[in-house]
């Protein structure tokens, strides 16, 4: 079933049928205007000789098969079918008896000058708006070299309407433009920040867990032979954590492949790659990270109340990428995560006593990831060496007022001023 919206009634009409119209509306005007309408003592314009006689009318109906054919031909080929139209135009005056190309007889050409500016490129509209001033050019000065009386400052009007109606037609065709290269440039930026948010995802979800798998893999095989039993515990927990990288890889493919081209993308930001990950896991994430080695204390403040899920999971990922950047490249064995609930923010902090730098020997996209979360929040992002030694990582995201999305997460009592919680296995 197609998406694709109906277009409106009036859009639907094709150029032709519009040109059509208004050689229709051009010939009952000039009827009109050489009839004595209610009101009027004589006609507005006295016909001419021919315009009632079997030439005349011949006339006529020659110059409106040129106008079927010019209107036929507009679409495929639009300077072939603008000199059709010229000549139907020049062919209709004849039986008028006027010094000029009225402005009746011309408006079907202004409607396909119309069309011809608005879809076609520059050179093709210049080209239509020479011939139909050509034209105009050449009635008059035909009548003045033949001595005849000749409608100039008439025939002036008609071409100043022929402008008008090219110059609007080029408003339309750049319009369409403009638009067309505002979505262009709209797509590209979704593309690139679809791009951007998978990889941050991937980036979370792959290099903790690979971090842990590495720590453990390698105290496996330290103690193998002198203590088989912590040997196959530690390779317990590479398994462990090796499926669970696994299945968080799959989830995100699934969802990946779940979008196709026809789905609504709109919406894709608010739907997480996995299950989305928010502060109550962060308890989960240390006792993992002890285990590899690492001791981490969770030390938590203020009223633990629901928060937005975009807010949990940025929060979350800033921990978890803080975190293996200290087991990666902090060296040390002990860090510290301070989540600080405040009235207006969430405060986030990951402090360590080692010797690395915190950003490995080098260069990665953990910081460059977490920058990108906190800006997307609109929040302040702060990643320096510690005044004592260490590194300090610190996030401070703005919490949305009455803005609860899911139930509360459950938390110990009252804390104290300065509560530590070890995670252990």
């Amino acid at each position: 079933m197609s998406s694709s919206p109906v277009l409106p009634l009036l859009r639907r009409v094709p150029p032709g049928a519009w040109v059509a119209a208004a050689w229709c509306a051009g010939m009952v005007l000039t009827l009109l205007m050489r009839v004595r309408l209610p009101g009027e003592r004589q006609a507005s314009i006295l016909p001419g000789v021919l315009f009632y006689r079997w030439d005349g009318l011949l006339t006529h109906l020659l110059s409106t098969a040129l106008l079927v054919a010019g209107c036929r031909w507009l679409t495929r080929r639009p300077l072939g079918a603008m000199a059709v139209l010229l000549a139907a135009s020049a062919l209709a005056t004849m039986p008028l008896g006027v010094a000029e190309i009225p402005l009746a007889q011309f408006l079907a050409v202004d409607v396909a000058l119309y069309f011809t500016a608005a879809a076609r490129p520059l050179r093709t509209g210049v080209l239509a708006l020479v011939m139909s001033v050509t034209v105009l050019v050449a009635f008059v000065g035909g009548r003045v070299l033949s001595g005849w009386p000749a409608g100039t400052s008439a025939e002036l009007a008609v071409a100043l309407v022929a402008v008008v109606a090219w110059l609007m037609g080029r408003f339309v065709y750049e319009s369409r433009r403009h638009d067309a290269d505002l979505t262009a440039r709209a797509t590209d930026r979704a593309l690139v920040a679809e791009r951007l948010r998978i990889a941050r995802e991937m980036h979370d979800v792959v290099a903790h867990s690979v971090g842990i798998i590495a720590l453990q893999a390698g105290a496996a095989a330290r103690v193998v032979h002198t203590q088989p039993d912590a040997a196959r515990e530690a390779m317990s927990a590479v398994e462990a954590a090796g499926r669970e990288t696994l299945a968080g890889l799959r989830r995100m493919l699934g969802a990946l492949r779940e979008t196709g081209p026809g789905q609504d993308t709109a919406g894709r930001e608010d739907a997480p790659l996995r299950p989305a990950e928010g502060l109550a896991d962060i308890d989960r994430l240390a006792r993992a990270t002890t285990a590899a080695g690492v001791r981490v204390a969770v030390d938590c403040r203020g009223e633990r109340r629901p928060l937005p899920p975009e807010l949990e999971l940025s929060a979350f990922r800033i921990v978890q990428e803080s975190v293996t950047n200290v087991v990666r490249h902090a060296e040390t064995d002990a860090c510290r995560v301070r989540v600080e609930y405040g009235e207006e923010e969430l405060t986030v902090e990951i402090t360590d006593r080692g010797r690395g730098t915190g950003r490995g020997t080098s260069p990665g996209f953990g910081l460059v990831g977490m920058r990108e979360r906190v800006a997307l929040l609109h929040g302040e992002f702060a990643a320096t060496p510690a005044p004592g030694g260490g590194f300090r990582v610190t996030a401070r995201l703005p919490v949305p007022v009455h803005e609860p999305v899911r139930e509360a997460i459950p938390g110990p009592p009252e804390l104290g001023p300065e509560p530590l919680r070890e995670a252990t296995i």
